[in-house]
C-alpha cells in the first residue's frame, strides 16, 4: 500500500570497524573507553562545580551546564554501543534501537548547536548591551532559551528519524559506519523517494546547523565592534576573554563537522570515513570541558576552590 513501511529488514550489522586489522582493535577499544569515561567525568565536574559556586550562578554558566548535560546524554547515545561493537563478533543492532540511537544523537547533536548559538546571543548580550543584560537574561528568559534549544533538538531528531525510516530496507543491511547515520543507511533504502528524501533531510540539517553558525558569527561580529571602541587595552582583553572559550569550541564542533558532513561524495574510503566520524562523536565532546575548563577564568579558579584544593589542599 502507499505510504507504508515495507521494510523487511529487521536488523542491520555495523561494519565501521571490521576492516581494520585486529590487532588494533583493543587499543582503539582502550582509547575510546578512556576518552569517554574522560569526557563524563570532566563534563559531570563542570557541572558539579557550577551548582555548588553561587558565583556562578549566571546565564553564561547555565547554558554551559545545559551543554555539558547534551554531551553527556550525545556520548551516551554512540559510545557504549561502540565500545561493545569493538568487543564483540556480532555487530548487529536492531531496527528499532537503530531508529532510536539515531533520534537521540540527532536531538542531542541539534541540541548542542542550539545551545553554542544560545551562548553566543549571551556574549552579545553581555558585551553590546550591558546595561540590559540583566533584565535581558533573566532567569526566566534564559530558562526558556534552554528549552527552546532542547525542543528544537527534539524536533529536528524526529524530523530526520521519521524520514529515514519511512523508507524501505528491502536488500543488504550491512551498515559501513559504527552508528546508525544517516548517509550509509541511505545508501541502503530502496525506492522511487529515496533521493527526494535524503536531499530533504540533507537540506533541513544543512539550513538548521548553517542558520546556527550565521547567528553565531553575527553574535561575534557586533562583540568585535564593540570591543574596538573600548578605549583601554586591558578593557578589550577583558571583554573578549570572556567569549575565548566559546569561541574555540564554535570553531571546533563545526570544524569538524564541515569535515565529515562536506566530504566529497565520491569519498568511500570506509576506514577513512570511520576515523572522521570518531572526531566528531568522540573527540569534540572529548576537548569541549578541557577547553572550558582552562579557556575560562572563572570556572578555572572555581574548579581549584570547589574540588583540587580538597584533593590537594598543601598545593593551595
Amino acid at each position: 500500500m502507499p505510504g507504508q513501511n515495507h521494510s523487511t529488514v529487521s536488523e542491520f550489522i555495523l561494519i565501521g570497524f571490521s576492516n581494520f586489522p585486529q590487532q588494533l582493535i583493543p587499543a582503539f577499544f582502550l582509547l575510546f573507553l578512556l576518552m569517554y569515561l574522560f569526557t563524563l567525568l570532566g563534563n559531570l565536574l563542570v557541572m558539579a562545580t557550577i551548582w555548588s559556586e553561587r558565583s556562578l550562578h549566571t546565564p553564561m554558566y547555565l547554558f554551559l551546564c545545559a551543554l555539558s548535560i547534551s554531551e553527556i546524554l550525545y556520548t551516551f547515545t554512540i559510545i557504549p554501543h561502540m565500545l561493545a561493537d569493538l568487543l564483540s563478533t556480532h555487530h548487529t543492532i536492531a531496527l528499532v534501537a537503530c531508529a532510536s540511537q539515531m533520534f537521540f544523537s540527532f536531538m542531542f547533536g541539534f541540541t548542542h548547536s542550539f545551545l553554542l548559538t544560545v551562548m553566543g546571543y549571551d556574549r552579545y548580550m553581555a558585551i553590546c548591551h550591558p546595561l540590559r543584560y540583566n533584565i535581558l537574561m533573566n532567569p526566566r528568559g534564559c530558562a526558556c532559551l534552554v528549552a527552546w534549544s532542547w525542543a528544537g533538538g527534539s524536533v529536528m531528531g524526529m524530523v530526520v528519524t521519521m524520514a529515514i525510516f519511512n523508507l524501505t530496507f528491502c536488500g543488504p543491511n550491512e551498515v559501513h559506519h559504527f552508528f546508525c547515520h544517516v548517509p550509509p543507511l541511505v545508501k541502503l533504502a530502496c525506492g522511487d523517494n529515496v533521493f527526494a528524501v535524503a536531499k530533504g533531510v540533507g537540506l533541513v540539517c544543512i539550513t538548521a546547523l548553517l542558520g546556527c553558525f550565521l547567528l553565531i558569527f553575527l553574535s561575534y561580529a557586533f562583540i568585535v565592534a564593540t570591543i574596538l571602541k573600548i578605549p583601554v587595552t586591558e578593557g578589550q582583553h577583558k571583554a573578549f576573554s570572556t567569549c575565548v572559550s566559546h569561541l574555540i569550541v564554535v570553531v571546533v564542533h563545526y570544524g569538524f563537522a564541515s569535515v565529515i558532513y562536506l566530504k566529497p561524495k565520491g569519498s568511500n574510503f570506509l576506514e577513512g570515513d570511520t576515523l572522521m566520524g570518531t572526531t566528531y562523536t568522540v573527540l569534540t565532546t572529548f576537548l569541549s570541558p578541557i577547553i572550558f575548563s582552562l579557556r575560562n577564568k572563572e570556572l578555572k579558579n572555581a574548579l581549584k576552590k570547589t574540588f583540587l584544593s580538597k584533593i590537594f589542599p598543601l598545593s593551595f
